[in-house]
């Protein structure tokens, strides 16, 4: 097995990156840092997100793995104390019935980025938001290029269903579970009174639809795409739909989406 891990840099990820090579390593994977089989992520889920951006351009041939070093995230299901038990369910020699592993895949959002100097594209794993920089933003909002509102207000956040139970659920957003293949447009604090009216609650697009949002003034905006920010003093608009590919994400043992909801959430 060709694999790679990345840590989140600090000494206890450290520490267990080297102790997940030195088991690797009986197990007789292979380290390969251009064209893994499988990615490690021992941090949290920003960790998954940094290894999920590392990997872009290859994510249809990549699985992940997560390995937490402190709360448990969507993203990682091992416990620091549990590596050689992963490593174990890793290898070929592993119980009967695990080293091959349940590939489950979720959505991803693609979107495209025109501006009045070029245009560039990203994937995002959890959201994008647009978020003004100096005051409010002002974006008309097209659904399947038909003008479908105009938008007041502090910004909007463009979710996948598993990026639901993160920023999007803290601007009121349902959470979705990763099966369905949609994306979920929510609003960040807009403006509704007599004058500008917007939908005033999130809404689900399928993967055949697309969604563009065009900026409607001189401003200057701050787009996130899951933990990379990118300022921008020219955007025209962003066109955003379901990605033809998805995340793939091993799993060695079952954690069923709605358990991890309810140990993030509920107990």
């Amino acid at each position: 097995m060709r694999y790679y891990v990345l840590d989140r840099g600090d000494k206890r990820s450290i520490e267990l990156s080297q102790q997940f090579h030195r088991l690797a390593e009986g197990k007789g994977f292979k380290l390969d840092a251009e064209s893994p089989e499988i990615v490690v992520s021992i941090g949290g889920d920003g960790t998954m997100l940094h290894a999920f951006h590392t990997f872009t351009d290859q994510i249809p041939d990549i699985a992940f793995v997560g390995v937490h070093t402190g709360h448990l995230g969507f993203y990682a299901d091992w416990r620091a104390d549990e590596l050689e038990e992963l490593v174990e369910l890793m290898s070929v020699n592993g119980p009967e019935g695990y080293g091959n592993p349940r590939i489950m895949k979720y959505p991803l959002i693609e979107l495209e980025i025109h501006k009045k100097s070029g245009s560039a594209s990203f994937i995002a794993l959890n959201e994008f938001t647009l978020k003004g920089v100096d005051g409010t933003v002002v974006a008309q909002v097209d659904i399947n290029d038909t003008a479908f509102e105009m938008f007041r207000g502090d910004g909007i956040c463009v979710s996948t269903p598993s990026g639901s139970t993160a920023y999007n659920k803290a601007v009121g957003g349902a959470v979705v579970h990763p099966s369905i293949e949609a994306l979920q447009l929510g609003e960040i604090a807009s403006i509704n009174n007599r004058v500008f009216r917007t939908l005033g609650s999130s809404l689900m697009l399928p993967k055949h639809h697309h969604c563009d949002i065009i900026s409607r003034k001189e401003q200057r905006l701050l787009l996130t795409v899951d933990h990379l920010n990118i300022q921008l003093d020219d955007l025209v608009s962003v066109r955003c739909q379901v990605a033809k590919d998805k995340v793939s994400f091993a799993r060695y043992r079952p954690y069923p989406f709605w358990d991890r909801v309810r140990n993030s959430f509920l107990n």
